[in-house]
C-alpha cells in the first residue's frame, strides 16, 4: 500500500487497484474532479515524486503534459509512495452524496432545444448540495445521465435542470416526447468538485457555452442569497452560443455587480452584442487576470482553450476552475 502526499501536507493510502481519486474520497478527502472518466481534465495533478499506473485512458491529456509530468487522478493509482502538487478540497467533505427518489414537479421549454426540469424530493429527505455541483438522473430503464443543478437550495427542496436535446439520445427521447409531472425518477448525487472558492482577487469570471450556464445560474443564486461572499468584486459572465436562440436566460440580481457579456459565433449582422468566443471576448474586454479567478462550464473544447488562452495571458492556473460536459 502506497502513501500519498499532497502540497497541504494532507496524506491518504492508496491501492494497486482503486484509482487515487477514489481512494482519496474513500478516506474523506475530495479532489478536484468532474467526469471520473478520463475526458474533462479537472483532475489533473502534477507528481512530485514516486511512480503511477495508469488504470484508464487519460484521454484529455496531451504529450506535453504528460512529458511535463501529469497525470489525471480518476485514472491512475499509485506504484510506490507518491506526492502530488495539488490540495484537497475541505469544503466538500462534508457533503454526503446520496441515492434518492424524485418526482418531476414541471417541464418548460426554455428554447427549441433546451427543457427546463423542475425535480421534487421527498419531504422527509434532506439533500445538500453546493451551487455549482451535479446530478445523475436514472431512469426507470436504468440509463443514467449526469445534469448540473441549476439553482441554489431553495427552502421546499426543488431541484432545477436545464437539458439540451441531443439527436437520437435516449434521455433526451425521455425528456422532450415522454417525461410528464409525477413520473418517478432517482437521482444520486451530488457530485463533482465545480462550485465558489473565497479567494482575494477582484474579479470573477465566469464562462459558459450553451446549458454550462445552469451551475454558473446556481452559484450566482448563492451570491444574491448572501452578498458578503462577493462584497467589492467584480463579476463578469461570458455566456456563448451559436444563435440568438442559444440565449434563453438573463441574469437578474439587482445587489450584485455584474457584467452581462452574452457572445454568439454565427450572429446575423443585426447582433449587436459580442461575435466569436467566450474567451475571446475575455481579452477583448482586456480584464486584468491576474486579479480574476475564472469558472468555465460547458464544451470540453471551449474549456480547453480558454484555460490555455487566459492563463497565456496571466492568469494563475490554480484560478481557473472547471466543469467540462462531456458526452454520454
Amino acid at each position: 500500500m502506497a502513501v500519498v502526499t499532497l502540497s497541504n501536507h494532507k496524506q491518504f493510502a492508496a491501492t494497486a487497484e482503486t484509482s487515487l481519486l477514489d481512494a482519496a474520497k474513500a478516506q474523506g478527502l475530495v479532489l478536484e474532479h468532474s467526469c471520473r472518466n478520463g475526458r474533462c481534465g479537472a483532475c489533473k495533478a502534477k507528481v512530485i515524486n514516486g511512480e503511477t499506473q495508469i488504470l484508464k485512458a487519460e484521454e484529455s491529456l496531451d504529450e506535453n503534459e504528460m512529458n511535463a509530468g501529469f497525470i489525471l487522478t480518476c485514472c491512475r493509482t499509485a506504484v510506490n509512495d507518491i506526492e502530488l502538487d495539488i490540495e484537497d478540497l475541505g469544503l466538500l467533505a462534508s457533503i454526503k452524496i446520496q441515492t434518492l427518489p424524485c418526482k418531476i414537479d414541471q417541464l418548460n421549454l426554455l428554447a427549441p432545444d433546451v427543457m427546463q426540469i423542475f425535480l421534487r424530493l421527498p419531504p422527509t429527505n434532506q439533500f445538500n448540495y453546493l451551487p455549482g455541483q451535479y446530478i445523475d438522473v436514472i431512469a426507470k430503464s436504468g440509463v443514467r445521465r449526469s445534469y448540473s443543478i441549476a439553482n441554489a437550495l431553495r427552502a421546499d427542496s426543488k431541484l432545477e435542470l436545464h437539458v439540451r436535446a441531443v439527436t437520437h439520445g435516449q434521455m433526451s427521447q425521455y425528456w422532450f416526447n415522454e417525461a410528464k409531472t409525477n413520473d418517478l425518477l432517482r437521482l444520486e448525487g451530488p457530485h463533482g468538485t465545480f462550485c465558489f472558492h473565497p479567494k482575494p482577487e477582484k474579479n470573477i469570471v465566469f464562462l459558459a457555452t450553451g446549458t454550462g450556464i445552469a451551475p454558473i445560474k446556481s452559484i450566482l443564486e448563492e451570491f444574491s442569497n448572501n452578498a458578503e461572499l462577493v462584497q467589492k468584486k467584480n463579476i463578469y459572465i461570458y455566456w456563448g452560443g451559436r444563435i440568438l436562440a442559444d440565449l434563453y436566460w438573463q441574469p437578474d440580481f439587482a445587489n450584485l455587480n455584474i457584467a452581462f457579456r452574452p457572445t454568439l459565433s454565427r450572429a446575423s449582422n443585426d447582433w449587436d452584442g459580442r461575435h466569436g468566443y467566450v474567451q475571446d471576448a475575455v481579452i477583448a474586454d482586456v480584464i486584468d487576470l491576474h486579479d480574476s479567478v475564472v469558472y468555465a462550464c460547458g464544451s470540453d473544447t471551449m474549456i480547453h482553450t480558454a484555460k490555455k488562452l487566459l492563463v497565456t495571458q496571466g492568469l494563475n492556473p490554480n484560478n481557473f476552475y472547471s466543469d467540462a460536459f462531456v458526452s454520454s
